[in-house]
């Protein structure tokens, strides 16, 4: 690969996509967009850095937001742990650095929520620091041109790439970075056929000559999800509707949601549980069912469309929840449903 280095640079150059992050190598841009793109697909965070900007615009307007606009700004990317780390490396920085993003690898490594893959970013294309970032995008182009069979869910295998990579490394090891990513991004695709005519590295690319690139990258088995019911109460009284907060620990800490009751609940139980709570109601009809995938668990969700006999304290009107709290992505169909059904009975 080390022969193909300037080609690699060339390329990016020429078919590199204009990204608002790109527009300069602010170190807080480029770290803000990194966090977002972990796990989400760069169409889809456009939109949300915009945002985010717009909101939150630097270190110190980072380090004194309000945790409940921060996680509405970050609803719908999931992960809200990274969103948090965010805060907190913010307010670190504030009083470690006087505000001023730290410039060194080894510093950034002691930010929270900034591992080796972030830290090698914002390094390498803010100072131009030779660090290797290696995402699944490198790991992909990488094992592909080597047909390398070594599992790359192992550290070792990782460490080794990485080490690999660093040794080749140009000048401007940023934009050769940037390159690899962009390479794996558009053109060495994880899903369907890979547009190989248009890598500058189909030369001597093994699993383009071999056409084996559905080989690579080797991966671990996927381990079976955990997968949880849950029935759903969406107590509406008027337009107003009930949200409650979720515990300060644990997954999905401190989000709002609706109220909800671990396994799959019949009519006559929802009404036990009603008049136990002692919550008055007129109606009570099955609404939608929804299926969230975290990382480690699977939740099947059911629902209820309770009208409630009066106000619930925690009842809010839909243009309010919208506006202020952050609701997380597993329940957000039932969020759009209820507001399907306030407009038909207006």
């Amino acid at each position: 690969m080390k022969n193909y280095v300037e080609a690699i640079e060339l390329w990016y150059q020429q078919n590199k996509r204009e990204l608002p992050w790109r527009k300069d190598k602010d170190p807080y841009h480029v770290w803000i967009s990194e966090i977002m793109l972990q796990q989400t697909r760069i169409e889809a965070v456009i939109n949300y850095y915009q945002r985010f900007m717009k909101e939150i615009p630097d270190i110190s307007s980072l380090a004194t937001v309000k945790e409940d606009k921060l996680l509405k700004l970050w609803e719908g990317l999931g992960y809200y742990n990274r969103a948090k780390n965010l805060k907190k490396a913010a307010i670190q920085i504030e009083e470690e650095y006087q505000g001023n993003f730290p410039s060194t690898y080894e510093e950034m490594l002691r930010l929270p929520g900034i591992g080796i893959y972030t830290a090698s970013a914002i390094s390498s294309i803010c100072f131009n620091e030779k660090q290797a970032t290696i995402d699944g995008n490198v790991l992909r182009v990488y094992t592909r041109f080597y047909a390398d069979k070594r599992n790359i869910d192992l550290d070792k295998t990782k460490k080794d790439i990485r080490k690999k990579i660093i040794e080749i490394l140009p000048e401007d090891a940023g934009e050769f970075n940037e390159a690899m990513m962009e390479i794996g991004e558009t053109v060495c695709l994880p899903n369907g056929l890979p547009r190989c005519k248009n890598c500058p590295l189909q030369e001597k690319c093994q699993a383009n000559r071999e056409k084996s690139y559905f080989q690579f990258p080797v991966k671990s088995p996927k381990r079976t999800k955990k997968e949880v019911k849950y029935t759903v109460l969406l107590l509406k009284y008027d337009s107003k509707i009930y949200i409650q907060q979720r515990k300060s620990s644990g997954l999905l800490e401190n989000m709002w949601e609706f109220p909800n009751i671990e396994g799959n609940l019949s009519k006559d139980k929802i009404k036990k549980y009603l008049q136990n709570e002692k919550i008055p109601y007129t109606s009570i009809q099955k609404f939608i069912s929804n299926t969230h995938i975290f990382t480690h668990q699977k939740w099947n969700m059911t629902s209820y469309l309770i009208e409630s006999k009066k106000a619930q304290k925690e009842g809010k009107e839909l243009s309010e929840i919208k506006k202020e709290y952050a609701i997380p992505t597993a329940f957000q169909p039932f969020l759009k449903a209820l507001e399907l059904q306030i407009k038909k009975e207006k």
